[in-house]
Parts: structure tokens; C-alpha cells; sequence
């Protein structure tokens, strides 16, 4: 015992003499302050501080930098003898023997159609394979028409999944090989069958909602928001499947577009039969247990919407929840950060009004690329996107139209990197370049008509596309047409 006393009474003068002698600052008091690797992030908010990486890059989103992480992918094989390091792929398969995993191997993957002389199985096409296709009546049965679609990566295998809408359900398919896709099944309508039908993904669930005419009648229209395990997947032994949803929503009985905020766990129906058409708002952060958080019925009918934690050039807002809103008539941006107190904060037209559609940010939140779905009928005009220069919310302004080659509506877009995706009904998909936006110049650099017979201003064609899955999958839901699955070549 007095043995033990001594030895701590050594210690406690060692340490205080080494105080004495080097001193103290309040980063010895407080290390989290400090920046060991000195990458400028203080090892508090560091996620890799013995190593420096500004970057801050987590592939697996374990909270552990990829600078040091011997796992980037989470897979259980470590970095150094993995084929695949940044993509999941536990079985390490690699079946042309070069070295490099299938997950992340380009030159296993064979489109059945390629685009040659600017043609695949008869689409006109430039720079994007057709790599399958999968007929909609084989999605949603006899009569189906498709709509709206997304996507989603399966974290724990690195499988990709399209999730593709039609009048009569919710279908699934495995495009992990997207020369081979396997159709797995599909969820049906929670009443009657509809033309419009939105799929949104967070947190390895799928949230379904459909909206329905003034036709349909007032019990046939509560429909509810869907949800359903999407890791149910991995387990399909005998596809296609009839699926049930895990939940069902009512809050709201239809819906015309069903948004989320990955960041935040939160839901935004748009165009629903509440809060006179305006955002809807669900925390979905329990997926299986969504919750009413309220609502913003202060504008006009929101028919789509984009919603973001802001990081963009206005430090205003830096850290807020924003909604933008196409409405109709307008775009709208409201603060939704206070479910219970959601503030408009600008609003801006522009010239040529016919349907104030739906918009997605650049990269960097500086401009927001505007769809119009009837310009181009009502005043005569080639596909038009609307460019706003948004580097001041409480004063946005319109920076630029840009025209498209053809005549075709367009309907939903999308923003990766310096590339716009643009689901351009009977064009199919564009592919734009905005990296030159800001001196007034997008030019497309690719596309693959889904629509053979023309590129007339109707309603045929190319619905939504989906361009964010890592592996350059793109998914295009056509209504005609069903699933195509493209890839640039």
C-alpha cells in the first residue's frame, strides 16, 4: 500500500515538474483544439488527426477519414490486398482475372447495344450505351405507363437498384450488372391506379406517393406515402415478387412529388390535398414510424421542390434548411430550418411563363437550373432551361436561358459534377455542360433519345432520369418505354 502511495506521489511530481519546466497552453488544457497533422482542422472535428487530410473524404461514412482508414469501404477486406477499395464487394469477384474487382471494373461490363454511328437498337444516341432495357408492361403489368424513378446503392453490398414508377406500382430492379438487370418485383398502388407516382430513398428505405385527378373519387385518392425496406432486396430468391410496403403514411391522401433532405431526415410532399397544396413536412428520421411536423401553406400550389442544408456563397444562410420550390407560377425559396415557423425568403418569376415545373442546384448552390414544362407549347420555343443566379437568396436573379436543339418538353433535371441531366420527354436524356454557366454558356456534350418516332413538343418519352450512382449507371423511366439503363461509353 505505501508502495503504491510513493509511486503516485513520483508520478504526480514528474508530471508537474514537466509543466514547470515546458509550461502550459490552452491547447495542453484543451487538445481537441490542437491539429496534430496540421491539415488546419483541429483534431475535434479531424476525422483522421494523425494524418493529414483536408479533404476530409469518408467513403464508408464511419467516421473514420479514408486517409487512415484501412477499410474504405467497409467491406472487411482491407485496402491493401482489396480489388475493389472504394466500392463494397466482399466476394472480391473479378471475373476477367486483370486484378481489378467487378465492382469497379468497367471493361467486365458489356452494353448489349452500343452506341455506333449514332445509333443503339435503332435510338438515336451520342456518347451514351444502351446497356438493357426492360419493357414497362414487365414492370407494371398489362396497360402500364411509366413515370417518375430514383435509385438506390445498397451500402452493405454496392449493389444498385432503380426504382421506377409506373401507373399501377412501384417497381424494383437489380442493375448491379446493367447489362443483365434482374426485375425483383414491385409494391402496387395503395388504391387506384395513377399517372404520377414519386420514389424518394433515405436511409435504406423507399418513400412512395402518387397524386390523382379531381376525377378520381375523394376516398380513392388517399393514397398516403409508402414505406418500404429496400434491404428486403438482398433477400428476393424467386423474383419478381409482390411486395407489401413495411408503412403506410396518412397524414396526406395524395401527393404530387415526395422530397427529402438526406441531411436532416426530413420529408417535403409537394402538391399534396394539405396545407393548400405547399410543403408537407415528416420527419422521417425513426423511417418506419414518420411523423407530422407541419407545413408552409403561405404560396401558391408547390408542384416540386429542391431542399438542402445551404453551404453555398450566401453566408446568410450557411447551415440552414432551405427549400426551393417550383410553383407554378414562380420559384420560391423558404427557410424550413423551425418546422414550426417556416419563413419565406425571396421569390422571382421570369419571362415566358407557362408551368413553373420543377429546378436543382449547381454543385457549388450558385445557380438554379429551372424547368418550364409548357413553355415550349405555348410560346414555340426549343427546350428551355431557366439559369437564376442565386449567390444572394434574399435577392435571386435570372442569369441566362439556355435552348436545346429540339422542340421537345422538358421535364426533370438534375446536376452532378459540371454535367446537367435533363429528362427531355420525346428527346430522352440530354447531357449538358455547365461548367462555363457563369459566362453564360451550357453546351450538350451527349444524349440518348428513349423515343424513337420524334422529337415533337407532346407528352411522350423520357419521364425522369437518375444520375448519381457512382458507377456511371444512368437510369432513364420512360413512359412508353419502361427502364433503360445508359451509360456514357
Amino acid at each position: 500500500m505505501k508502495s503504491s502511495i510513493l509511486k503516485s506521489s513520483l508520478y504526480l511530481l514528474t508530471a508537474l515538474a514537466l509543466v514547470f519546466y515546458f509550461g502550459c497552453s490552452n491547447d495542453d488544457l484543451n487538445p481537441g483544439n490542437t491539429d496534430i497533422d496540421n491539415d488546419t482542422i483541429t483534431n475535434a472535428f479531424d476525422n483522421c488527426v494523425d494524418v493529414s487530410n483536408l479533404d476530409q473524404i469518408d467513403t464508408d461514412n464511419d467516421g473514420l477519414g479514408d486517409a487512415c482508414d484501412d477499410d474504405d469501404d467497409d467491406d472487411g477486406i482491407n485496402d491493401d490486398v482489396d480489388n475493389c477499395p472504394t466500392i463494397p464487394n466482399p466476394g472480391q469477384e473479378d471475373a476477367d482475372g486483370d486484378g481489378i474487382g467487378d465492382a469497379c471494373d468497367d471493361s467486365t461490363i458489356v452494353p448489349q447495344f452500343p452506341c455506333i454511328n449514332g445509333f443503339a437498337n435503332g435510338h438515336p444516341c451520342d456518347g451514351y450505351d444502351l446497356m438493357s432495357h426492360i419493357p414497362v408492361e414487365d414492370l407494371g403489368g398489362s396497360g402500364a405507363e411509366g413515370n417518375d424513378s430514383w435509385g438506390w446503392t445498397d451500402p452493405e453490398t454496392g449493389k444498385e437498384y432503380a426504382l421506377v414508377g409506373t401507373t399501377t406500382s412501384a417497381a424494383f430492379v437489380d442493375i448491379s450488372d446493367p447489362s443483365q438487370p434482374i426485375y425483383l418485383g414491385r409494391i402496387p398502388t395503395e388504391t387506384v391506379n395513377s399517372i404520377w407516382r414519386d420514389i424518394k430513398v433515405y436511409n435504406n428505405y423507399a418513400f412512395i406517393v402518387a397524386d390523382f385527378t379531381s376525377s378520381v373519387p375523394p376516398a380513392d385518392r388517399d393514397h398516403g406515402m409508402q414505406v418500404f425496406d429496400l434491404t428486403r432486396l438482398r433477400n428476393v430468391t424467386n423474383p419478381p415478387e409482390i411486395f407489401a410496403p413495411d408503412a403506410v403514411y396518412d397524414g396526406f391522401g395524395k401527393a404530387h412529388n415526395i422530397v427529402i433532405n438526406e441531411a436532416s431526415g426530413f420529408a417535403y410532399a409537394v402538391g399534396s390535398d394539405t396545407f393548400s397544396g405547399g410543403p408537407h413536412f415528416v420527419d422521417i428520421q425513426n423511417p418506419l414510424n414518420p411523423v407530422a411536423a407541419g407545413g408552409y401553406a403561405d404560396d401558391a400550389y408547390s408542384h416540386d421542390a429542391q431542399v438542402v442544408t445551404y453551404n453555398g456563397p450566401d453566408a446568410d444562410y450557411t447551415g440552414r434548411e432551405i427549400l426551393i420550390g417550383s410553383n407554378v407560377n414562380e420559384v420560391v425559396l423558404v427557410d424550413v430550418t423551425d418546422k414550426s415557423a417556416p419563413t419565406q425568403i425571396s421569390t422571382i418569376d421570369y419571362s415566358n411563363i407557362g408551368y413553373t415545373h420543377q429546378g436543382w442546384f449547381t454543385e457549388d448552390m450558385t445557380y438554379f437550373l429551372l424547368g418550364d414544362e409548357v413553355d415550349e407549347i405555348n410560346f414555340g420555343l426549343n427546350s428551355r432551361t431557366i439559369v437564376f443566379d442565386f449567390t444572394d437568396l434574399d435577392d435571386p436573379q435570372f442569369q441566362m436561358d439556355y435552348l436545346g436543339p429540339t422542340a421537345a418538353i422538358d421535364h426533370n433535371g438534375y446536376v452532378v459534377g459540371n454535367n446537367f441531366y435533363i429528362a427531355n420527354y420525346t428527346a430522352g436524356l440530354r447531357v449538358v455542360d455547365v461548367s462555363d454557366i457563369a459566362s453564360g454558356t451550357m453546351t450538350e456534350i451527349g444524349f440518348f433519345d428513349t423515343f424513337i418516332p420524334h422529337d415533337n413538343t407532346s407528352f411522350n418519352g423520357a419521364w425522369n432520369i437518375y444520375p448519381f450512382f457512382e458507377s456511371g449507371n444512368i437510369i432513364i423511366s420512360d413512359i412508353e418505354g419502361g427502364l433503360f439503363v445508359v451509360r456514357p461509353n
